[in-house]
């Protein structure tokens, strides 16, 4: 039978808002470094030299081929093995950083490709060096596309956030069991952690879009 306390969920409440901040600094950390390093390994795919680009595009493509839940437990139980000591915090975040930097690379290629030939050829005939094409030219017209893409994995973050509960990180989920261990009880915990996600993730999205077309708009496209 459905038996929902609500003197209960008030009770667990504020260490499960705890919890949530703890969220939102992983996500948020790890999100920040997958933004640098998803565009440098996407513009290290596009250099000269074809050694550089073989190495980088192998490397994404077994990052993008492994679960991040391996990756997680890699850089945590394996690292100290190599001298790599990293505290949970640490490994979980480098870990999502690392796990979706792979992914947000292939966004910003394929909004790289998607710049027409025409203006890369107009800004040689301008003279402009490699970094100034990118930096006034390709960058700002790739954004448009690249957006819908990147607040995806933002979400994606958010979601995947729970894995680094198996390292220790008292994220939602690994405090939702600790309540349930403690008080026998699950159904309030679990339930609170779904609609905090559905709470995070809903307003992150129509954010996004709102961003998004505002970006369009400002851009004339």
């Amino acid at each position: 039978m459905f038996d929902w306390k609500w003197d209960f969920v008030w009770e667990i409440l504020p260490r499960l808002l705890s919890a949530t901040g703890n969220t939102l600094i992983a996500a948020g950390a790890g999100f920040s470094i997958a933004l640098v390093l998803g565009l440098f390994l996407a513009l290290a795919q596009r250099t000269q030299f074809r050694l550089v680009t073989f190495v980088v595009r192998e490397f994404v493509e077994f990052i993008r081929s492994t679960p991040l839940l391996l990756q997680i437990f890699f850089l945590f139980y394996v690292g100290p093995q190599f001298g790599i000591r990293l505290s949970p915090w640490m490994s979980g975040m480098i870990a999502i950083g690392l796990h979706y930097s792979c992914y947000l690379s292939e966004v910003y290629r394929g909004g790289i490709e998607s710049v027409p030939r025409g203006q890369w050829e107009a800004a040689t005939a301008l003279n402009m060096s490699t970094i100034q094409t990118y930096r006034r030219v390709v960058v700002p017209q790739a954004i448009p596309s690249v957006l819908a893409g990147m607040g995806n994995y933002l979400i994606g973050i958010f979601k995947d956030t729970p894995m680094l509960s198996v390292i220790g990180v008292a994220e939602l989920i690994h405090t939702a069991n600790a309540i349930g261990s403690e008080n026998y009880r699950f159904l309030e915990p679990y339930t609170m952690v779904g609609l905090i996600f559905l709470a995070l993730s809903l307003p992150t999205a129509g954010l996004i879009r709102v961003f998004e077309g505002y970006v369009r708009r400002k851009m004339g496209i």
